[in-house]
């Protein structure tokens, strides 16, 4: 049997496709032929290979497993579970929090971290703005740190919740941080009550480490600035604070947090005063965050004084020059006298690259300070400043070995150029003096000492004849 050199499909004259056709698979070695279709009029050629190619996969379908299928994220089934939880616990918060710790076995605590707290704060889902979520029948309880009375005791019952739930459940402390960055934003949303009550807890958190100082940084939004919230919250916050932890905790914290040099930006753009910003601190009590700030502000002044000072220097600029911009930036920044001449000390001591030779390093010293003599003298008018500037060379000395043997010979000089008075070193010597190098520097000062002591007691003598 031979296969057709040719074929023809009939084609069905309603649709004019291809009418179907049993065809009869045979394959023969090297076998050929031609379909004709009516309906194109081109001849196909058509070749049957001598093997049929076998399909082929390019992939591997693999089968999910049931238990490694995503759930949905559901914050609004885990609020409703919660809910429920918290009706079945009443309103007692031992039994809240043992229903928190059990619960957390079956509720996924890690992925609804944030849900968690909306509710434990707020008693729902918070939503932009400090809104809650309105979805479902029962969308919050009033089991929460928001709900029940304004008092200090209800606040740190809640605190002890939220302690105990971080405690057993750790990776809950670093969701709590980012929290709070999300939920300081929404303040405008909650009432007074409901304000203060988080400011207090903020207090008690921070002071006990759950969460850094540095998430009041949050408060500084451009609205709640404006409005005059971030500035309530943040005072309500340090009341708490010194009256829980003291004083000193608290201005320990906001220099570790840095927030000291961004407390003028928590005031309302047209409140940002020295004279307004005495009268808030004064009125709430805080004092020593108000002296803290004055400080910490010395301190930047002191530094900018030290880098224009420095910059003079080393350009080589009349002593007379240096000593009338040093005087123009007291005044600009309010200096006192004794705290600017150390810095002054440091600044004069740096320019310079010390011999390593002891020997030679006394005499680049004494050239290098006579110098600067007058620059000291015009700093040194009162007998602090004196017997600042005194301590704080004893120190240099102490500090840096080569100067030990030169200490005397520094303060025989400013003795001589007027910068430090007879009055000054005796007194340094009797009372004032600093413990660093205390045996080796009175030895050295001794005989000058005694030398004054003694021209004291002439002077007298001559003025009682």
């Amino acid at each position: 049997m031979r296969w057709p050199e040719s074929v023809d499909f009939p084609v069905s004259p309603s649709n004019k496709q291809l009418a179907p056709t049993k065809f009869c698979r045979t394959l023969f070695r090297d076998a050929s032929y031609v379909i004709n279709l009516p309906s194109v009029g081109v001849p196909i050629a058509c070749c049957m290979s001598q093997k049929t190619e076998k399909p082929t996969l390019s992939g591997q379908r693999i089968k999910t497993r049931k238990r490694d299928e995503k759930e949905k994220y559901d914050p609004v089934g885990f609020r409703d579970s919660v809910l429920a939880g918290f009706a079945e616990a009443g309103d007692d918060l031992e039994s809240i929090y043992k229903y928190l710790d059990i619960a957390g076995s079956k509720l996924d605590y890690r992925r609804y971290g944030e849900a968690l707290f909306d509710i434990l704060i707020a008693g729902g889902l918070l939503a932009p703005g400090g809104t809650l979520v309105q979805d479902g029948k029962s969308c919050r309880t009033e089991t929460c740190l928001f709900g029940g009375p304004d008092s200090m005791e209800h606040v740190k019952g809640w605190e002890q919740v939220f302690t105990k739930l971080m405690r057993r459940y750790k990776y809950l402390e670093k969701l709590l941080e980012e929290e709070m960055k999300k939920v300081l934003v929404y303040i405008k949303g909650f009432n007074d009550s409901e304000r203060v009550k988080l400011a207090r807890m903020t207090a008690l958190w921070i002071s006990n480490g759950s969460v850094p100082p540095a998430v009041l940084n949050s408060l500084i939004n451009e609205h709640l600035v404006k409005d005059g919230l971030a500035l309530d919250f943040l005072l309500n916050v340090f009341v708490t604070w010194k009256q829980e932890k003291g004083a000193s905790s608290l201005t320990t914290a906001l220099r570790k947090a840095g927030i000291d040099s961004s407390l003028p930006e928590f005031f309302p753009p047209n409140k940002r005063t020295e004279e307004n910003f005495k009268l808030v601190f004064e009125e709430n009590g805080l004092m020593e965050v108000l002296r803290f700030q004055k400080a910490q502000a010395n301190q930047g002044n002191k530094k900018d004084l030290q880098n224009q000072l420095e910059e003079d220097i080393n350009e080589n600029k009349p002593v007379k020059e240096i000593i009338a911009s040093v005087k123009d930036a007291v005044v600009k920044f309010h200096l006192q006298e004794h705290e600017v001449i150390t810095s002054l000390w440091n600044t004069v001591m740096a320019a310079v690259e010390w011999n390593k030779k002891e020997e030679l390093v006394a005499e680049q010293a004494l050239k290098h300070l006579r110098q600067y003599a007058p620059l000291f003298s015009s700093f040194t008018q009162t007998s602090r400043s004196e017997l600042a500037l005194l301590v704080r060379v004893q120190e240099f000395c102490y500090e840096n070995m080569n100067f030990m043997k030169v200490f005397q010979k520094i303060v025989l000089l400013f003795y001589k150029t007027d910068v430090l008075s007879e009055d000054t070193i005796i007194k340094w010597y009797k009372e004032a003096h600093s413990v660093k190098g205390k045996s080796v520097f009175l030895e050295q000062m001794s005989k000058f000492i005694e030398w004054l002591q003694n021209a004291e007691e002439e002077s007298e003598s001559a003025g009682d004849d």
